[in-house]
């Protein structure tokens, strides 16, 4: 690919300082790295990306309203974070935290620590983490 060539597709870093690094050849036959915006390849690829997420997101909700699930477990899934992630960024112990992602009970009587650390891991507020989202 040639130096003028190199895609610039905002279509998610618009306004943002991200920029991808490519090689490219320039005028001269060399290569040399040349930043890129984005691409329309990689903008489909995080646009499915972000669709099954969403997707993923919607089911959780449902069997929160079937008192199958909590919102931990959607706020986690929504900032792409699994069990081990969440446990890791909030030291808490993996079962637990499948235990207060699954079991709305046992979420409902967390203490104040352990959604402060859960918060801070997703990094967003105690009510937050405790407010059903609206679409």
């Amino acid at each position: 690919m040639k130096v003028e060539d190199v895609p610039q597709d905002l279509k998610f870093t618009e306004g943002t300082p991200v920029r991808h690094p490519i090689y490219a050849v320039d005028s001269e036959g060399k290569y040399q790295m040349v930043n890129s915006v984005g691409w329309e390849a990689k903008n489909e690829a995080i646009q499915w990306q972000l669709d099954a997420v969403q997707e993923e997101c919607d089911e959780v909700l449902e069997r929160i309203k079937k008192g199958e699930s909590t919102l931990l477990e959607y706020y986690a899934v929504k900032n792409l974070m699994t069990v081990e992630l969440l446990a890791h960024y909030a030291d808490i112990p993996k079962r637990k935290v499948r235990k207060h992602m699954s079991d709305p009970e046992a979420f409902a009587n967390l203490d104040e620590k352990t959604l402060s650390a859960y918060a801070e891991a997703i990094r967003m507020t105690v009510e937050e983490l405790k407010t059903f989202p609206e679409k």
